[in-house]
């Protein structure tokens, strides 16, 4: 290994460690306790958050941005194939099968540039639009950015898999956004699931979610 990918590798554990404290405090609070007189399933409301609950047609704002919502789904695959790449191309016979079959390499390469489109539209979108301007932090441009940077620099690392320097700039990057994740918003990659299993939690243990079909 060089260098930089011991640094990657140092960010990677603080990354671990962080979100790990973060977990092991969601544990320490346990369930959410409701005093109110249970009437629907708990099970199915957690489903139906995680399901139906999540698809534009049930979001207020959502359904009404539907290409900003498709292009935050499209972007959040090139994240997650990001990631994976990450840490597939930590092995040298993965990364001497991409220079060996380039139509695969090019595949990834494609998905990775509509990704990157996407994140620097969103960006900004969030920079010059009036209506989100104002809701934005200097937390939401950085997360945006940084993570629109590790789709970039994963692109360009694909293209030339045996450049050392190239590498680095890319270990870096990647170092850069292990850092930030368990600061910043980039957090909900954890928070998601606990907050999605609250608010089922609430609307199943009360009934309303899943919704009752008119007789």
């Amino acid at each position: 290994m060089i260098w930089s990918q011991y640094v990657v590798l140092g960010a990677l554990l603080y990354c671990f460690g962080a979100f790990l404290a973060h977990f092991l405090r969601l544990l320490r609070l346990g369930k959410p306790r409701d005093l109110s007189r249970k009437s629907g399933s708990v099970g199915r409301g957690v489903a139906y958050a995680n399901t139906v609950a999540m698809m534009p047609s049930q979001k207020e704002s959502a359904k009404m941005h539907l290409p900003t919502y498709m292009s935050g789904i499209v972007y959040h695959l090139g994240t997650f194939l990001s990631l994976l790449l990450m840490v597939l191309l930590f092995f040298h016979p993965v990364v001497d099968f991409l220079i060996d079959y380039t139509a695969v390499t090019g595949i990834l390469v494609g998905c990775l540039s509509v990704s990157c489109a996407f994140g620097f539209g969103l960006f900004f979108k969030r920079l010059f639009s009036s209506a989100l301007r104002p809701l934005s932090n200097l937390d939401d441009y950085l997360s945006n950015l940084i993570v629109t940077c590790f789709q970039l620099f994963t692109l360009l690392y694909l293209l030339c898999l045996d450049g050392t320097r190239m590498l680095n700039a890319y270990n870096l990057v990647t170092a850069l956004m292990l850092l930030y994740m368990p600061m910043g918003k980039l957090r909900h990659v954890l928070y998601y699931f606990s907050a999605r299993f609250h608010l089922g939690f609430f609307y199943g243990w009360r009934n309303v979610w899943p919704p009752q079909k008119e007789k």
